[in-house]
């Protein structure tokens, strides 16, 4: 019986993991939204209704427009590569093509590419393969699982072997749908796959009536992935094939992947007055005002506060200061303030105020 081996909160493997989540789990990846765009409307497609089929373009949170913010964001984070998604990226595959060949360039060919489609094209995997990519995932559409090797899908797999690429498949493990993933593991074993990445089912904001209407339920009150999903991803697991089966959990790419590309971002943007903590987030103190110069020279002169612990965050309208300083003046202050934690990304989002109250 072959070995399963366990990985980070609850992910488990058998053989090799592919390059692409072995840098995943490092948090060293960017990942890349080249497109919200997808002709597959697969029904339990997590995308957000900010991407999804919309012609957008994302590295990591941050919007862009060109493919030059994608390498800026790439260096921020130190990343050790980049996956490509969507939507389909093979729907853009101008862009894609142009935003592989620009990362291979800034940061060298070690730099691990890998990318999501659910076609099957031979021209336009011809294309990303001359532009350097390394590993594509290929994602059919659930009505095709059964009878996969009756589809293009047999020789997208060995074009794009014999064209120098890492080739397997990604499923989400869809608990109705166990005779369908085990015929599409067969499949990808007789054709000579490199791996199949088997994903924990989730409810999303657009998903979720889908699921529902399947009669699929969240595992617990904490998790938004689907009960049962995991269980049976552990017994796919068992299978006796050749092909490296890899099972990737809800919590691993919250707990794991995002966290720590996270924190090797924050490391990097970290200013003097944030507190960085250990689920790679900040904490920092915010003052409410209109008069930045004015309020941050009060307290510079009244208190001595370095200046280097204070900031006029023009972009978010707020003088921003070290918490630790704003929690031992904040009562003496006429304006509303506040200890805030928020994520490091481009977009900074907030998790979390406290308000600091006057007495």
């Amino acid at each position: 019986m072959k070995k399963i081996k366990k990985w980070p909160k609850d992910s488990a493997y058998t053989g090799r993991l592919p390059r692409g989540c072995v840098i995943c789990e490092k948090g060293a990846k960017m990942v890349l939204l080249v497109t919200g765009k997808c002709a597959s409307r697969c029904f339990y497609c997590p995308l957000s209704k900010e991407k999804k089929g919309k012609s957008v373009f994302y590295a990591n949170e941050r919007k862009i427009k060109r493919v030059e913010e994608s390498l800026e964001e790439a260096g921020l984070m130190d990343a050790l590569g980049t996956g490509i998604t969507g939507g389909d990226p093979l729907e853009s595959i101008d862009r894609t093509v142009e935003s592989i060949k620009a990362l291979k360039k800034r940061f060298g060919r070690s730099h691990h590419v890998h990318l999501y489609t659910s076609l099957s094209d031979k021209r336009r995997i011809e294309r990303l393969a001359r532009a350097g990519l390394d590993e594509i995932r290929l994602h059919p559409p659930v009505r095709l699982w059964k009878s996969l090797g009756k589809t293009p899908f047999a020789d997208a797999i060995r074009y794009a072997k014999r064209k120098g690429l890492v080739a397997g498949l990604e499923l989400p493990v869809i608990p109705s749908r166990v005779d369908d993933i085990v015929s599409a593991i067969a499949f990808a074993n007789a054709v000579g796959a490199d791996f199949v990445n088997l994903n924990e089912l989730e409810f999303s904001e657009t998903n979720w009536r889908s699921l529902r209407s399947m009669g699929l339920d969240v595992k617990d009150d904490i998790s938004s992935a689907v009960k049962g999903s995991q269980d049976i991803a552990y017994d796919l697991l068992k299978l006796d094939t050749r092909v490296p089966l890899h099972y990737c959990s809800a919590a691993f790419k919250d707990g794991i992947q995002l966290r720590r590309r996270l924190l090797r971002r924050a490391k990097n943007v970290r200013m003097p007055h944030e507190v960085l903590t250990k689920d790679g987030t900040f904490v920092k103190g915010i003052i409410e005002t209109d008069d930045f110069a004015s309020v941050a020279a009060y307290i510079m002169n009244r208190y001595g506060v370095p200046g280097r612990l204070i900031w006029n965050n023009n972009k978010m309208k707020r003088l921003e200061i070290a918490p630790w300083v704003l929690e031992e003046i904040a009562n003496e202050l006429e304006h509303p303030s506040f200890i805030i934690e928020e994520y490091p990304t481009a977009d900074r989002l907030e998790v979390e105020r406290m308000p600091l109250r006057r007495r």
